[in-house]
């Protein structure tokens, strides 16, 4: 299997005073971006790099790429408005390849640029027995359902998880499940394994258990929190 590394970063939310999308805000000397590409870059389980960008960026990816040795990107897809329509640039594009039949897409928000080695490895691992993969990791908070600013509902915390990326898919499984969804005229997912669950809903989805550094770069917090780690 070839394991193609998807780095979204079609976001467009202007967050902390930048003028510019989250991604592309500078912490230890480089852009978020830059930090999560180098992780993909430098894994031995990730042999090809695409990044779907919004079109409006495209022009800074490309700059990115000019001033680093990003030797496994191939491909600048264009984003869509949703996360589900910039999921769908890389799966058309890749399905368009000869091989097809014989890769692995691993989808990675551009703003988690602390993803480890270990993580990327244990999925593609669990990519030889599952089609389906997410990362998640055990939920420290009670989840509460809530209607009205009323609590519904208190779910067990044990069986509780706090889903993070990547996550990865056989592209004829992910394909077929983005097929049926377009033909739904209420479709409509958070994330692709919410695509896998409500579309192919026997198909199986493996959890890898993720860490607690692979934070998503939201909040000023985060960014605050990411500029620690990097400088630790």
């Amino acid at each position: 299997m070839k394991n193609i590394g998807v780095i979204l970063a079609g976001g467009t939310g202007v967050r902390f005073g930048s003028t510019k999308p989250k991604q592309f805000i500078r912490i230890a000397g480089k852009r978020i971006i830059e930090h999560t590409l180098e992780i993909f870059e430098n894994s031995t389980v990730i042999d090809e790099i695409a990044i779907v960008s919004h079109a409006e960026y495209i022009d800074e990816i490309e700059d990115i790429l000019l001033h680093n040795s990003f030797k496994k990107v191939k491909k600048i897809l264009p984003g869509g408005k949703t996360r589900n329509e910039s999921s769908l640039s890389a799966i058309n594009a890749y399905w368009n390849e000869r091989k097809r039949d014989h890769i692995s897409l691993i989808f990675h928000d551009a703003v988690r640029p602390f993803v480890s080695e270990d993580i990327l490895g244990e999925i593609s691992n669990a990519l030889r027995n599952y089609n389906a993969i997410d990362v998640a990791i055990p939920s420290t908070d009670t989840i509460i359902e809530v209607e009205d600013n009323k609590i519904e509902s208190i779910p067990d915390r044990n069986r509780m998880m706090n889903g993070q990326t990547p996550q990865a898919f056989r592209l004829s499984v992910i394909k077929k499940a983005y097929d049926l969804a377009l033909k739904d005229p209420g479709f409509k997912a958070s994330d692709d394994c919410g695509v896998i669950k409500t579309y192919l809903p026997k198909e199986p989805i493996y959890i890898v258990e993720g860490h607690e550094e692979n934070i998503k770069i939201t909040h000023e917090l985060d960014l605050f929190i990411a500029d620690k780690l990097l400088n630790f």
